[in-house]
């Protein structure tokens, strides 16, 4: 069995995305749960008349004219999930990095103790082990990146 060609690849994920932005954009369309439902099933119709189509030249065309057609019929709103990009809850709480804790004032760390011993231990492992994985830096290294 021969491992699936890249442009066999490319059209399975093209015709994938072009389905799901189809089914998402039914979504926005139809707040009904049934009414979105019966078109889900009338668009799935759609896709699966042409499955088993072989004519690269007409699946080809099939795929550029749904695309054409999604870009028709797109909704004006679209609906976005709270937490991707463009929701209303996008970024909204900012988790700080880890370094943050390093400029914390010495009295602000000795409220957790046990934390920060902790956290400086795994610190130290963590050098360790990177010096095992990828080698000592040397000075020449570290001056060079500033």
């Amino acid at each position: 069995m021969s491992a699936p060609t890249n442009a066999a690849l490319a059209h399975t994920r093209r015709v994938c995305t072009l389905y799901k932005k189809s089914l998402r954009n039914l979504e926005s369309w139809f707040d009904r749960r049934h009414i979105f439902r019966y078109q889900a099933t009338l668009m799935r119709a759609r896709f699966d008349q042409h499955r088993n189509e072989k004519d690269p030249a007409k699946v080809a065309q099939l795929v550029a004219d749904g695309e054409r057609e999604l870009f028709e019929k797109q909704h004006y709103q679209p609906k976005k999930f709270p937490m991707s990009p463009g929701g209303v809850a996008f970024e909204r709480e900012v988790i700080p990095p880890d370094w943050v804790l390093d400029y914390w004032h010495p009295l602000e760390k000795a409220q957790f103790p046990d934390y920060f011993a902790r956290r400086e231990k795994r610190k130290e492992e963590y050098v360790v082990w990177w010096e095992k994985q990828y080698g000592k830096s040397s000075a020449n290294d570290s001056s060079s990146h500033h």
